[in-house]
Protein backbone atom coordinates (compact mmCIF):
# COMPACT_ATOMS: atom_id res chain seq x y z
CA UNK A 1 0.00 0.00 0.00
CA UNK A 2 1.43 3.39 -0.98
CA UNK A 3 1.79 6.01 1.70
CA UNK A 4 0.25 9.43 1.15
CA UNK A 5 2.38 12.52 1.61
CA UNK A 6 1.12 15.08 4.17
CA UNK A 7 -0.13 17.25 1.28
CA UNK A 8 -1.92 14.33 -0.38
CA UNK A 9 -3.31 13.26 2.99
CA UNK A 10 -4.81 16.72 3.59
CA UNK A 11 -6.23 16.83 0.08
CA UNK A 12 -7.78 13.39 0.42
CA UNK A 13 -9.41 14.28 3.75
CA UNK A 14 -10.74 17.53 2.29
CA UNK A 15 -12.14 15.73 -0.76
CA UNK A 16 -13.82 13.03 1.31
CA UNK A 17 -15.49 15.62 3.50
CA UNK A 18 -16.78 17.46 0.46
CA UNK A 19 -17.86 14.21 -1.20
CA UNK A 20 -19.70 12.74 1.78
CA UNK A 21 -23.01 14.61 1.19
CA UNK A 22 -23.01 13.37 -2.41
CA UNK A 23 -22.41 9.79 -1.34
CA UNK A 24 -25.66 9.98 0.62
CA UNK A 25 -27.54 11.95 -2.01
CA UNK A 26 -26.63 9.63 -4.91
CA UNK A 27 -27.47 6.38 -3.11
CA UNK A 28 -30.64 4.85 -4.56
CA UNK A 29 -30.76 7.33 -7.47
CA UNK A 30 -31.06 6.26 -11.11
CA UNK A 31 -28.38 7.60 -13.45
CA UNK A 32 -28.30 7.13 -17.21
CA UNK A 33 -24.81 7.27 -18.73
CA UNK A 34 -23.95 7.69 -22.41
CA UNK A 35 -20.65 6.18 -23.59
CA UNK A 36 -19.72 7.00 -27.17
CA UNK A 37 -17.85 4.47 -29.26
CA UNK A 38 -14.83 6.81 -29.28
CA UNK A 39 -14.65 6.62 -25.50
CA UNK A 40 -14.83 2.82 -25.51
CA UNK A 41 -11.88 2.76 -27.91
CA UNK A 42 -9.97 5.47 -26.04
CA UNK A 43 -7.27 5.41 -23.34
CA UNK A 44 -9.52 6.55 -20.46
CA UNK A 45 -12.15 3.83 -20.92
CA UNK A 46 -10.73 1.52 -18.25
CA UNK A 47 -10.78 4.30 -15.67
CA UNK A 48 -14.29 5.39 -16.64
CA UNK A 49 -15.53 1.84 -16.01
CA UNK A 50 -13.79 1.82 -12.62
CA UNK A 51 -15.55 5.07 -11.75
CA UNK A 52 -18.92 3.72 -12.89
CA UNK A 53 -18.28 0.63 -10.77
CA UNK A 54 -17.73 2.93 -7.81
CA UNK A 55 -21.18 4.42 -8.42
CA UNK A 56 -22.79 0.98 -8.34
CA UNK A 57 -20.88 0.29 -5.14
CA UNK A 58 -22.54 3.21 -3.35
CA UNK A 59 -26.00 2.13 -4.49
CA UNK A 60 -26.55 4.11 -7.70
CA UNK A 61 -28.83 2.36 -10.22
CA UNK A 62 -27.09 2.63 -13.56
CA UNK A 63 -28.37 2.42 -17.11
CA UNK A 64 -25.45 2.59 -19.53
CA UNK A 65 -26.18 3.33 -23.19
CA UNK A 66 -23.25 2.83 -25.53
CA UNK A 67 -22.57 3.99 -29.05
CA UNK A 68 -20.48 2.35 -31.75
CA UNK A 69 -20.14 4.87 -34.58
CA UNK A 70 -16.34 4.68 -35.12
CA UNK A 71 -16.43 0.88 -34.82
CA UNK A 72 -19.24 0.69 -37.41
CA UNK A 73 -17.34 2.99 -39.75
CA UNK A 74 -14.21 0.85 -39.41
CA UNK A 75 -16.10 -2.36 -40.22
CA UNK A 76 -17.89 -0.81 -43.19
CA UNK A 77 -14.56 0.44 -44.56
CA UNK A 78 -12.90 -2.94 -44.03
CA UNK A 79 -15.80 -4.69 -45.80
CA UNK A 80 -15.68 -2.21 -48.68
CA UNK A 81 -19.30 -1.16 -48.11
CA UNK A 82 -20.07 2.39 -49.13
CA UNK A 83 -23.14 3.97 -47.54
CA UNK A 84 -25.17 7.05 -48.36
CA UNK A 85 -26.14 9.80 -45.93
CA UNK A 86 -29.48 11.54 -45.60
CA UNK A 87 -28.55 14.58 -43.54
CA UNK A 88 -26.91 13.24 -40.38
CA UNK A 89 -28.39 9.75 -40.84
CA UNK A 90 -26.65 6.86 -42.52
CA UNK A 91 -28.62 4.68 -44.90
CA UNK A 92 -28.40 1.18 -43.45
CA UNK A 93 -29.06 -1.48 -46.03
CA UNK A 94 -29.01 -5.21 -45.26
CA UNK A 95 -25.26 -5.52 -45.91
CA UNK A 96 -24.47 -2.53 -43.71
CA UNK A 97 -26.80 -3.83 -41.00
CA UNK A 98 -24.73 -7.00 -40.76
CA UNK A 99 -21.62 -4.93 -40.04
CA UNK A 100 -23.54 -2.74 -37.58
CA UNK A 101 -24.59 -5.81 -35.61
CA UNK A 102 -21.05 -7.11 -35.52
CA UNK A 103 -19.63 -3.75 -34.41
CA UNK A 104 -22.27 -3.21 -31.73
CA UNK A 105 -21.77 -6.72 -30.38
CA UNK A 106 -18.01 -6.23 -30.21
CA UNK A 107 -18.39 -2.95 -28.31
CA UNK A 108 -20.87 -4.50 -25.92
CA UNK A 109 -18.55 -7.44 -25.21
CA UNK A 110 -15.68 -5.00 -24.62
CA UNK A 111 -17.75 -3.07 -22.08
CA UNK A 112 -18.87 -6.20 -20.26
CA UNK A 113 -15.30 -7.53 -20.16
CA UNK A 114 -14.01 -4.26 -18.71
CA UNK A 115 -16.67 -4.29 -16.01
CA UNK A 116 -15.67 -7.86 -15.17
CA UNK A 117 -12.10 -6.61 -14.75
CA UNK A 118 -13.33 -3.71 -12.60
CA UNK A 119 -14.93 -6.21 -10.22
CA UNK A 120 -11.50 -6.66 -8.69
CA UNK A 121 -11.56 -3.01 -7.66
CA UNK A 122 -14.65 -3.51 -5.52
CA UNK A 123 -14.68 -4.43 -1.85
CA UNK A 124 -13.54 -8.06 -1.38
CA UNK A 125 -16.52 -10.35 -1.07
CA UNK A 126 -18.83 -7.88 -2.82
CA UNK A 127 -19.41 -10.18 -5.78
CA UNK A 128 -19.22 -9.56 -9.50
CA UNK A 129 -20.86 -6.56 -11.10
CA UNK A 130 -24.17 -7.81 -12.48
CA UNK A 131 -24.96 -6.53 -15.98
CA UNK A 132 -28.31 -7.17 -17.60
CA UNK A 133 -29.69 -6.38 -21.02
CA UNK A 134 -32.70 -7.29 -23.11
CA UNK A 135 -35.16 -6.22 -25.74
CA UNK A 136 -36.33 -3.13 -23.88
CA UNK A 137 -36.21 -0.87 -26.94
CA UNK A 138 -38.89 -1.06 -29.63
CA UNK A 139 -38.01 0.69 -32.90
CA UNK A 140 -39.53 1.45 -36.26
CA UNK A 141 -37.98 2.42 -39.59
CA UNK A 142 -36.97 6.06 -39.93
CA UNK A 143 -38.60 5.90 -43.35
CA UNK A 144 -37.90 8.05 -46.38
CA UNK A 145 -36.13 11.38 -45.85
CA UNK A 146 -35.50 13.71 -48.76
CA UNK A 147 -36.48 10.96 -51.16
CA UNK A 148 -33.97 8.50 -49.64
CA UNK A 149 -35.17 5.30 -47.99
CA UNK A 150 -33.11 4.82 -44.82
CA UNK A 151 -34.03 1.11 -44.76
CA UNK A 152 -32.72 -0.37 -41.48
CA UNK A 153 -31.88 2.98 -39.90
CA UNK A 154 -34.56 3.31 -37.27
CA UNK A 155 -36.03 5.64 -34.71
CA UNK A 156 -37.28 5.00 -31.23
CA UNK A 157 -40.88 3.85 -30.91
CA UNK A 158 -41.21 2.72 -27.31
CA UNK A 159 -39.13 1.81 -24.26
CA UNK A 160 -40.16 -0.93 -21.85
CA UNK A 161 -39.66 1.26 -18.78
CA UNK A 162 -41.44 -1.15 -16.42
CA UNK A 163 -39.08 -3.89 -17.56
CA UNK A 164 -36.05 -1.63 -17.14
CA UNK A 165 -37.06 -0.66 -13.61
CA UNK A 166 -37.61 -4.30 -12.69
CA UNK A 167 -34.14 -5.20 -13.93
CA UNK A 168 -32.55 -2.32 -12.00
CA UNK A 169 -33.84 -3.89 -8.81
CA UNK A 170 -31.82 -7.05 -9.51
CA UNK A 171 -28.70 -5.79 -11.28
CA UNK A 172 -25.88 -3.32 -10.74
CA UNK A 173 -26.52 -1.87 -14.18
CA UNK A 174 -28.51 -2.34 -17.35
CA UNK A 175 -26.52 -2.08 -20.58
CA UNK A 176 -28.39 -0.88 -23.66
CA UNK A 177 -26.99 -1.09 -27.20
CA UNK A 178 -28.05 1.24 -30.06
CA UNK A 179 -30.31 -1.35 -31.64
CA UNK A 180 -34.09 -1.62 -31.52
CA UNK A 181 -36.47 -4.42 -32.33
CA UNK A 182 -39.78 -4.15 -34.16
CA UNK A 183 -42.91 -6.24 -33.46
CA UNK A 184 -42.38 -7.78 -36.92
CA UNK A 185 -38.99 -9.17 -35.83
CA UNK A 186 -36.80 -6.69 -37.69
CA UNK A 187 -33.73 -5.02 -36.20
CA UNK A 188 -32.94 -1.33 -36.63
CA UNK A 189 -29.84 0.77 -36.03
CA UNK A 190 -30.50 3.65 -33.59
CA UNK A 191 -28.78 6.84 -32.53
CA UNK A 192 -27.24 6.04 -29.12
CA UNK A 193 -27.28 9.65 -27.88
CA UNK A 194 -30.98 10.01 -28.66
CA UNK A 195 -31.66 6.66 -27.01
CA UNK A 196 -29.85 7.66 -23.81
CA UNK A 197 -31.78 10.92 -23.65
CA UNK A 198 -35.14 9.21 -24.14
CA UNK A 199 -34.38 6.52 -21.55
CA UNK A 200 -33.33 9.14 -18.99
CA UNK A 201 -36.52 11.10 -19.59
CA UNK A 202 -38.87 8.13 -19.31
CA UNK A 203 -37.10 6.81 -16.22
CA UNK A 204 -37.27 10.31 -14.68
CA UNK A 205 -33.59 9.77 -13.95
CA UNK A 206 -31.86 11.87 -11.34
CA UNK A 207 -28.96 12.41 -13.71
CA UNK A 208 -28.02 11.95 -17.35
CA UNK A 209 -24.24 11.83 -17.86
CA UNK A 210 -23.02 12.56 -21.38
CA UNK A 211 -19.34 11.85 -22.02
CA UNK A 212 -17.89 14.12 -24.68
CA UNK A 213 -14.34 15.19 -25.58
CA UNK A 214 -15.23 18.88 -25.03
CA UNK A 215 -17.65 19.25 -22.11
CA UNK A 216 -16.90 22.84 -21.18
CA UNK A 217 -19.07 25.65 -22.49
CA UNK A 218 -17.65 29.17 -22.67
CA UNK A 219 -19.29 32.46 -23.58
CA UNK A 220 -17.83 34.90 -26.10
CA UNK A 221 -15.67 36.52 -23.40
CA UNK A 222 -14.04 33.16 -22.64
CA UNK A 223 -15.75 32.69 -19.26
CA UNK A 224 -16.44 29.04 -18.39
CA UNK A 225 -20.14 28.32 -17.78
CA UNK A 226 -20.34 25.48 -15.29
CA UNK A 227 -24.05 25.52 -14.49
CA UNK A 228 -26.79 26.50 -16.89
CA UNK A 229 -30.55 26.41 -17.24
CA UNK A 230 -32.08 26.02 -20.72
CA UNK A 231 -33.17 29.70 -20.85
CA UNK A 232 -29.64 30.77 -19.92
CA UNK A 233 -28.02 28.69 -22.64
CA UNK A 234 -30.45 30.03 -25.23
CA UNK A 235 -29.74 33.62 -24.14
CA UNK A 236 -25.94 33.22 -24.12
CA UNK A 237 -23.57 33.73 -27.03
CA UNK A 238 -21.55 30.52 -26.98
CA UNK A 239 -17.93 30.48 -28.06
CA UNK A 240 -16.79 27.95 -30.63
CA UNK A 241 -14.98 24.80 -29.60
CA UNK A 242 -17.48 23.56 -27.02
CA UNK A 243 -19.61 20.42 -26.97
CA UNK A 244 -20.85 19.11 -30.33
CA UNK A 245 -24.28 20.40 -31.30
CA UNK A 246 -25.98 16.97 -30.90
CA UNK A 247 -24.66 16.68 -27.32
CA UNK A 248 -25.87 20.16 -26.45
CA UNK A 249 -29.27 19.45 -28.02
CA UNK A 250 -29.52 16.19 -26.06
CA UNK A 251 -28.78 18.00 -22.78
CA UNK A 252 -31.48 20.60 -23.41
CA UNK A 253 -34.01 17.95 -24.48
CA UNK A 254 -33.31 15.91 -21.35
CA UNK A 255 -34.09 18.92 -19.16
CA UNK A 256 -37.36 19.37 -21.05
CA UNK A 257 -38.16 15.68 -20.45
CA UNK A 258 -37.80 16.14 -16.70
CA UNK A 259 -34.32 14.74 -16.01
CA UNK A 260 -33.08 16.20 -12.73
CA UNK A 261 -29.62 17.21 -13.90
CA UNK A 262 -27.60 16.66 -17.05
CA UNK A 263 -23.80 16.54 -16.75
CA UNK A 264 -21.43 16.97 -19.68
CA UNK A 265 -18.24 15.15 -18.64
CA UNK A 266 -14.87 14.88 -20.37
CA UNK A 267 -14.21 11.57 -22.11
CA UNK A 268 -10.46 12.31 -22.32
CA UNK A 269 -9.56 13.57 -18.83
CA UNK A 270 -9.11 10.83 -16.24
CA UNK A 271 -11.35 11.16 -13.17
CA UNK A 272 -13.72 13.74 -14.68
CA UNK A 273 -16.81 11.75 -13.68
CA UNK A 274 -15.86 11.63 -10.00
CA UNK A 275 -14.86 15.29 -9.92
CA UNK A 276 -18.13 16.26 -11.58
CA UNK A 277 -20.38 14.20 -9.33
CA UNK A 278 -18.59 14.46 -6.00
CA UNK A 279 -17.39 18.07 -5.84
CA UNK A 280 -19.59 21.09 -5.46
CA UNK A 281 -18.39 23.00 -8.52
CA UNK A 282 -17.58 20.07 -10.81
CA UNK A 283 -15.30 20.10 -13.85
CA UNK A 284 -17.76 19.85 -16.73
CA UNK A 285 -21.02 21.61 -17.51
CA UNK A 286 -24.29 20.92 -15.72
CA UNK A 287 -27.78 21.63 -17.03
CA UNK A 288 -30.87 21.82 -14.88
CA UNK A 289 -34.30 23.36 -15.15
CA UNK A 290 -33.87 24.61 -11.57
CA UNK A 291 -31.17 27.25 -10.96
CA UNK A 292 -28.05 25.78 -9.39
CA UNK A 293 -27.56 28.77 -7.08
CA UNK A 294 -30.50 29.92 -4.99
CA UNK A 295 -30.57 33.49 -3.71
CA UNK A 296 -33.56 33.71 -1.38
CA UNK A 297 -34.89 34.76 1.99
CA UNK A 298 -33.65 32.55 4.80
CA UNK A 299 -35.83 30.15 6.76
CA UNK A 300 -35.33 28.46 10.10
CA UNK A 301 -33.79 25.50 8.24
CA UNK A 302 -30.92 27.78 7.15
CA UNK A 303 -29.73 28.56 10.68
CA UNK A 304 -27.16 25.74 10.73
CA UNK A 305 -25.69 26.73 7.37
CA UNK A 306 -25.45 30.39 8.38
CA UNK A 307 -23.69 29.46 11.61
CA UNK A 308 -21.18 27.32 9.72
CA UNK A 309 -20.48 30.31 7.48
CA UNK A 310 -20.17 33.07 10.08
CA UNK A 311 -18.53 31.27 13.02
CA UNK A 312 -14.97 31.50 11.59
CA UNK A 313 -15.50 35.22 10.99
CA UNK A 314 -16.85 35.67 14.51
CA UNK A 315 -13.82 33.85 15.94
CA UNK A 316 -11.46 36.22 14.08
CA UNK A 317 -13.40 39.31 15.19
CA UNK A 318 -14.63 40.27 11.71
CA UNK A 319 -18.27 39.75 12.74
CA UNK A 320 -20.05 40.26 16.04
CA UNK A 321 -20.90 36.91 17.63
CA UNK A 322 -24.49 35.74 17.32
CA UNK A 323 -25.92 32.87 19.32
CA UNK A 324 -28.08 30.25 17.65
CA UNK A 325 -31.04 31.52 19.67
CA UNK A 326 -30.54 35.10 18.47
CA UNK A 327 -30.12 33.91 14.89
CA UNK A 328 -33.32 31.86 15.07
CA UNK A 329 -35.22 34.89 16.37
CA UNK A 330 -33.83 37.17 13.65
CA UNK A 331 -33.86 34.69 10.76
CA UNK A 332 -36.57 36.63 8.90
CA UNK A 333 -34.06 39.45 8.42
CA UNK A 334 -31.59 37.20 6.56
CA UNK A 335 -31.02 36.45 2.90
CA UNK A 336 -28.90 33.46 1.84
CA UNK A 337 -27.26 32.17 -1.29
CA UNK A 338 -27.19 28.37 -1.42
CA UNK A 339 -25.18 26.29 -3.87
CA UNK A 340 -26.06 22.59 -3.98
CA UNK A 341 -27.02 22.52 -0.31
CA UNK A 342 -24.10 24.66 0.94
CA UNK A 343 -24.74 28.17 2.27
CA UNK A 344 -22.12 30.20 0.41
CA UNK A 345 -23.24 33.72 1.37
CA UNK A 346 -25.55 35.42 3.84
CA UNK A 347 -26.56 38.86 5.01
CA UNK A 348 -29.29 40.59 6.97
CA UNK A 349 -31.40 43.75 6.68
CA UNK A 350 -32.50 45.54 9.86
CA UNK A 351 -34.95 48.38 9.15
CA UNK A 352 -35.21 51.71 10.94
CA UNK A 353 -38.40 52.88 9.19
CA UNK A 354 -38.90 56.10 11.15
CA UNK A 355 -35.46 57.23 9.96
CA UNK A 356 -35.94 55.99 6.38
CA UNK A 357 -32.86 53.78 6.72
CA UNK A 358 -31.90 50.11 7.00
CA UNK A 359 -28.75 48.48 8.29
CA UNK A 360 -27.06 45.74 6.29
CA UNK A 361 -25.30 43.38 8.66
CA UNK A 362 -23.72 39.94 9.08
CA UNK A 363 -22.55 39.92 5.46
CA UNK A 364 -20.39 36.85 4.84
CA UNK A 365 -19.21 34.92 1.79
CA UNK A 366 -17.63 31.45 1.88
CA UNK A 367 -13.85 31.67 1.28
CA UNK A 368 -14.05 29.41 -1.78
CA UNK A 369 -16.51 31.77 -3.49
CA UNK A 370 -15.20 35.25 -2.73
CA UNK A 371 -13.85 35.62 -6.25
CA UNK A 372 -17.05 34.37 -7.89
CA UNK A 373 -19.01 37.61 -7.56
CA UNK A 374 -21.37 36.25 -4.90
CA UNK A 375 -20.70 39.18 -2.58
CA UNK A 376 -21.88 41.65 -5.20
CA UNK A 377 -25.00 39.58 -5.90
CA UNK A 378 -25.77 39.35 -2.19
CA UNK A 379 -25.39 43.03 -1.41
CA UNK A 380 -27.53 43.93 -4.44
CA UNK A 381 -30.24 41.59 -3.14
CA UNK A 382 -30.05 43.11 0.35
CA UNK A 383 -30.32 46.60 -1.09
CA UNK A 384 -33.38 45.58 -3.12
CA UNK A 385 -34.95 44.11 -0.01
CA UNK A 386 -34.32 47.35 1.86
CA UNK A 387 -35.78 49.42 -0.98
CA UNK A 388 -38.89 47.23 -1.05
CA UNK A 389 -39.40 48.11 2.60
CA UNK A 390 -39.60 51.77 1.59
CA UNK A 391 -36.35 53.19 3.00
CA UNK A 392 -34.20 55.74 1.19
CA UNK A 393 -30.73 54.62 2.25
CA UNK A 394 -28.76 51.78 3.82
CA UNK A 395 -25.75 51.77 6.10
CA UNK A 396 -23.15 49.27 7.28
CA UNK A 397 -20.70 49.08 10.16
CA UNK A 398 -17.43 47.36 9.36
CA UNK A 399 -13.94 46.99 10.76
CA UNK A 400 -12.18 45.32 7.79
CA UNK A 401 -14.24 45.61 4.61
CA UNK A 402 -14.26 49.38 4.13
CA UNK A 403 -12.74 49.36 0.65
CA UNK A 404 -15.05 46.59 -0.55
CA UNK A 405 -18.12 48.58 0.45
CA UNK A 406 -16.69 51.74 -1.10
CA UNK A 407 -16.26 49.83 -4.36
CA UNK A 408 -20.01 49.19 -4.21
CA UNK A 409 -20.95 52.83 -3.82
CA UNK A 410 -20.82 53.27 -0.03
CA UNK A 411 -19.45 56.48 1.49
CA UNK A 412 -17.85 56.98 4.91
CA UNK A 413 -20.04 58.79 7.43
CA UNK A 414 -19.82 59.92 11.02
CA UNK A 415 -21.45 58.16 13.91
CA UNK A 416 -24.04 60.93 14.08
CA UNK A 417 -25.45 59.80 10.70
CA UNK A 418 -26.84 56.62 12.29
CA UNK A 419 -30.40 56.40 13.57
CA UNK A 420 -30.56 57.28 17.26
CA UNK A 421 -31.60 53.75 18.14
CA UNK A 422 -28.51 52.35 16.39
CA UNK A 423 -26.20 54.95 17.93
CA UNK A 424 -27.28 53.73 21.36
CA UNK A 425 -26.11 50.21 20.46
CA UNK A 426 -22.76 51.25 18.96
CA UNK A 427 -19.82 49.25 20.32
CA UNK A 428 -16.98 51.69 20.93
CA UNK A 429 -14.54 48.87 21.64
CA UNK A 430 -14.94 47.54 18.09
CA UNK A 431 -14.67 51.10 16.73
CA UNK A 432 -16.42 50.13 13.49
CA UNK A 433 -16.46 52.54 10.58
CA UNK A 434 -19.84 53.73 9.30
CA UNK A 435 -20.62 53.76 5.58
CA UNK A 436 -23.90 54.52 3.86
CA UNK A 437 -25.45 54.51 0.41
CA UNK A 438 -28.49 56.25 -1.04
CA UNK A 439 -30.75 53.79 -2.81
CA UNK A 440 -31.74 54.41 -6.42
CA UNK A 441 -35.41 54.84 -7.07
Amino acid sequence: MSKLSPQDHAGFVRWMREASPYLRAHRGQTFVVYLGGDLVAGPTFQHVVQDLSLLTGIGVKLVVVHGARPQVEDRLAAAGIATRMAGDLRVTDSAALGEVKQAVAAVRFTIEAQFAHATGQRQPGGGAIRILGGNFVVARPAGVIGGIDLQFTGELRRIDIAGLRAQLEHADLVLLSPLGYSPTGELFSLNALELATAVAGELAAGKLVLFTPTPEIRDRSGRALRQLTPPEIRATEIAEGGPPAPVLAAALRACKLGVGRVHLVSSVDDGSLLLELFTRDGVGTMFSDAPFDQLRRATIDDVGGILDLIEPLEASGVLVKRSREKLEIEIDHFTVMVRDGLTVACGAVYPYPSDGMSELACIAVHPDYRSAGFGALLIAALERRAAEAGVNSVFVLTTQATHWFQEHGYVKQGLESLPMGRQALYNYQRNSLVLSKTLAR
